[in-house]
């Protein structure tokens, strides 16, 4: 609670500066403030001042990343929601293991604090220690692992993104991402409802709150372990891996209008906003660009999808249906998402005038080579 204390009071001074006035204080002058304030407060007092001081500094490469144009300026942080310290370890034994399955990690104030040892944890002077709405504390050690080899084959793959379907490869393959069940989408529904309706500030909507932080966690944790055993996978089997360049943040953003003008199809937007973030599409790539430094490459997505990976035929006749892709041309037929696939794997782009930046059509014969791999 302290270090979210001393972080919001960092993003209060931030908030009071604006172009003219003095300078908001840095790093440094805070060090000097959390010290007197500490000596006001016993409360302060009681907490870890290595605790204290590392969210002043962290706060302080937030602010220089923010102005640097990398990241968003820092926000506050909430209770119950951005619960969570970061400790530099000033001695190197301050992790050890007790088995198989458990260690002891040593936290300031607390003393020897056991964990689940889940993987192997790296060589790290740092560390944080973090609190889910979901009730479960976590500890992360900051290491920056090392990139994962390629076959060294010449293997390339495209990897075509949807709803419907999550990934569809170039070589066939079709990969959905797991989500809830229908028994726990029934009962989320059932507890969304029955929150809705709650008292605020009462017990019963904090053990609700609680029940549908589980259900979430639950669907997040399936996610980000399929995303990284696919990402794994694909850097070992390929050398290039080329996925279509899709602004995902664009895609999600909100279809709310004003009052007066409340928007069409709000609904809809939001349904198909909650399927694009449930299937993992930014976390996917994300992890790929982090275990294959310099071998994954963003396609332009324009017209891939009614492109004919067989003649190379650009028409949105081609494409019948969501799961259905037929050329006009050609009469060459297949699944639409692994056409896409196929043509992002070849790394065709076509410009809005109907061209292609790439030499002549794609010939038969090498793509039905890729379908069979």
């Amino acid at each position: 609670m302290d270090a979210r204390f001393v972080w919001n009071l960092a993003v209060e001074q931030q908030s009071w500066w604006r172009p003219g006035r003095q300078k908001a204080p840095g790093w440094v002058e805070q060090c000097r403030q959390l010290s007197a304030a500490r000596q006001e407060h016993g409360w302060l007092a009681a907490g870890s001042v290595t605790v204290q001081q590392q969210a002043l500094r962290d706060f302080c490469q937030a602010m220089a990343s923010y102005f640097n144009g990398t990241h968003r300026k820092p926000t506050w942080r909430k209770a119950g929601k951005d619960e969570g310290f970061r400790i530099v370890a000033h001695e190197p034994k301050h992790v050890r293991r007790l088995n198989r399955n458990q260690g002891q990690l040593f936290v300031p104030k607390a003393g020897w604090v056991r964990f689940r040892w889940s993987r192997t944890v790296p060589e790290a002077k740092s560390y944080r220690v973090k609190l889910d709405r979901a009730g479960r504390w976590h500890v992360a050690f900051a290491a920056i692992p090392a990139p994962i080899e390629g076959p060294g084959t010449g293997e390339v793959v495209g990897v075509d993104r949807g709803v419907a379907i999550s990934v569809t490869l170039s070589t066939g393959e079709m990969l959905t991402c797991p989500k809830l069940s229908e028994g726990q989408q029934r009962r989320l529904k059932l507890l969304e409802r029955r929150f809705a309706r709650a008292k605020r500030g009462g017990n019963r909507r904090a053990l609700i709150r609680s029940a549908i932080a589980r259900l979430r966690a639950r669907e997040a944790d399936a996610r980000r372990d399929w995303a990284e055993k696919l990402s794994t996978d694909l850097a070992r089997r390929f050398d290039l891996i080329r996925v279509e360049n899709l602004r995902v943040r664009d895609m999600t953003r909100s279809a709310r209008g004003t009052t007066q003008d409340p928007g069409r199809g709000v609904r809809a937007k939001a349904g198909l906003n909650r399927q694009i973030l449930a299937s993992g599409w930014g976390t996917l790539l994300e992890r790929l660009e982090h275990k294959a430094p310099g071998r994954v490459e963003k396609i332009n997505p324009a017209f891939t999808s009614q492109r004919c990976s067989a003649c190379g035929h650009v028409a949105g006749e081609n494409r019948k249906s969501q799961a259905v892709f037929a050329c006009t041309a050609c009469n060459f037929a297949c699944n639409a998402d692994l056409n896409a696939a196929i043509n992002i794997a070849a790394g065709h782009a076509v410009t809005a005038r109907g061209g292609s930046p790439l030499d002549g059509p794609v010939n038969r014969e090498p793509q039905l080579a890729l379908l069979s791999t």
